[in-house]
């Protein structure tokens, strides 16, 4: 008789995952904030405030999801160095779960990186690893990993199936609970952009799954490749150009996007992104990411769709992450001019929105 035994042993992996779920029963869930808009319009805006997270953003949620697949699967186990390909937040999560656990992080980065992003990643313990051009982050990454014996996240291809999009808890089933003593608790759209595609995959599904009428919209910035892939069903298509909007858009069709969960896309210029972060955080009382910003763009030409036909209803979106990251970039005048972007007309479109809910974006 043979036989092949590869089992490890489970004392680690046991451990590991009870410090992410004790990690996460330790957060509260994060906030649905209500963004204000006139009453005679008959339509609620919401924003799901992910920057309560610990790390500060939306990818909290993806990094220990990301995590516990790992484990569970048995890539990641005690001493293994984890590998990502990201310079922004999704970085700074992983580098959180991977000091929880004792464990090695590694980011493979651009060299063009913001000290700031950089500062982050190694606050939580991580390590970066730079990279001249940003599409060999994938290769490289995968070779630090194969080298050290390590584990690649490769939050790109693993973000759509390492969430229970069913439920368990996921961002969609948080959304729809805190949404069932509001006046139109079913929403006529939810509107989220794209990174890795893992959060509008989830909450694509989560909408046929349980038969809501809830629509999914989501947002593209410049550059990014998501958009012409919808437009053309091409899961090939490549910008080859990098989003200056952090958190979403990425040169290429990712893995994880799943473009059939959405019903509808919509292109959102930059300056119309970091004009509309601004306005909000106005409005709100404090500054948002620019990811935010490209969120409430295609919210808020939505809600003047809905308002124009009459229909009275409630959209959410996301508040991603918040704006303090971004003082040196979306907030500074000089960079902003610095990037060839002109803010006077996004702004304008905006106060027309915000007087008359007509949308000429």
């Amino acid at each position: 008789m043979k036989y092949c035994d590869r089992s490890t042993p489970r004392a680690w992996v046991d451990n590991a995952v009870r410090l992410i779920e004790a990690d996460t029963q330790r957060s509260a869930d994060t906030h649905l904030i209500r963004y204000p808009l006139p009453a005679a319009w008959h339509v609620q805006l919401y924003l799901k405030d992910e920057s309560t997270h610990i790390t500060g953003s939306l990818k909290h949620r993806l990094a220990r999801s990301l995590f516990l697949y790992a484990i569970c699967n048995g890539w990641v186990t005690e001493g293994t160095t984890v590998v990502e390909a990201s310079s922004g937040s999704t970085a700074v999560s992983e580098a959180y779960f991977a000091k929880l656990l004792g464990l090695d992080f590694v980011a493979v980065m651009p060299a063009s990186t913001s000290p700031q992003k950089i500062e982050l990643i190694e606050a939580q313990g991580g390590r970066c690893h730079f990279v001249q051009r940003p599409p060999e982050m994938y290769t490289e990454a995968a070779r630090l990993a194969a080298e050290c014996g390590g584990h690649f996240m490769d939050q790109f291809t693993h973000a759509e199936r390492a969430t229970d999009w069913r439920g368990n808890n996921n961002i969609a089933e948080s959304i729809f609970q805190q949404m069932e003593l509001e006046a139109h608790p079913v929403p006529d759209w939810v509107v989220v952009g794209a990174g890795t595609g893992g959060t509008s995959a989830t909450i694509g599904r989560y909408i046929r799954y349980h038969r809501y009428p809830s629509k999914l919209a989501v947002v593209d910035p410049e550059n990014s490749a998501f958009y012409g892939g919808y437009e053309t069903a091409d899961a090939g298509y490549q910008t080859g150009m990098p989003s200056r909007i952090e958190g979403i858009g990425r040169p290429r069709v990712e893995p994880s996007f799943i473009g059939q969960v959405v019903d509808r896309m919509i292109e959102v210029p930059d300056a119309a992104s970091i004009a509309t972060a601004r306005h909000a955080s106005r409005v709100i009382g404090r500054r948002v990411g620019g990811s935010t910003g490209t969120n409430l763009w295609g919210a808020f030409a939505l809600i003047a769709e809905m308002i124009f036909t009459g229909r009275a209803g409630s959209v959410v979106t996301l508040l991603c992450d918040g704006g303090d990251r971004y003082a040196g970039t979306y907030f500074d005048d000089s960079w902003v001019e610095a990037q060839g972007m002109n803010l006077t007309e996004p702004a304008a479109i905006l106060e027309k929105f915000a007087a008359t809910g007509i949308w000429s974006g």
